[in-house]
């Protein structure tokens, strides 16, 4: 079988946890981004304290944050990490209308951060869908996505 390139499948295609152990220790970081969009009505319930269930925005950030820490109990071959560093914003925008969700995640360790900073994001949009389907069902959740990584062997990435 030909060699692929992507690093979570052996040479002989079986899936595997890519062993990290030879990597340097680098402070590593990632930004992901993601959105809520809903009605103009129910963003309205979120920013003027509305909401009977409670902080929408609070609690769906300390979710995020949950995730984060998470995410190898999630994601099958995500190695654990010594999470040094997570932050979550959650804004309300009312072009969208909706709630923009930005993470921030740092590590220093012998891998990086990006699927604990998607997760994050995507947790907490989880969350925020959970506290509002009362109001509206059809909320729509998309354009999650890495925006910034830093350190490791790939050097940095930002997004278009």
């Amino acid at each position: 079988m030909a060699k692929t390139p992507l690093t979570h499948f052996d040479d002989g295609g079986q899936a595997h946890m890519v062993d990290v152990s030879d990597k340097a220790v680098t402070d590593r970081m990632a930004i992901a981004e993601g959105t809520v969009r809903m009605s103009a009505g129910t963003l309205a319930l979120v920013t003027e304290g509305r909401v009977g269930k409670g902080d929408v925005l609070g609690i769906a950030r300390i979710a995020g944050i949950m995730a984060a820490k998470k995410t190898s109990d999630l994601i099958p071959l995500c190695h654990p990490l010594p999470i040094t560093k997570v932050s979550m914003d959650l804004t309300p925008d009312p072009a969208l209308p909706g709630v923009r969700i930005t993470a921030t995640v740092k590590t220093g360790g012998q891998t990086g951060v990006e699927m604990e900073a998607l997760t994050a994001v995507s947790v907490a949009a989880l969350t925020v869908y959970d506290m509002l389907k009362a109001a509206q069902k059809d909320m729509v959740i998309s354009d999650i996505r890495l925006l910034r990584k830093e350190g490791g062997k790939s050097g940095s990435f930002v997004a278009e």
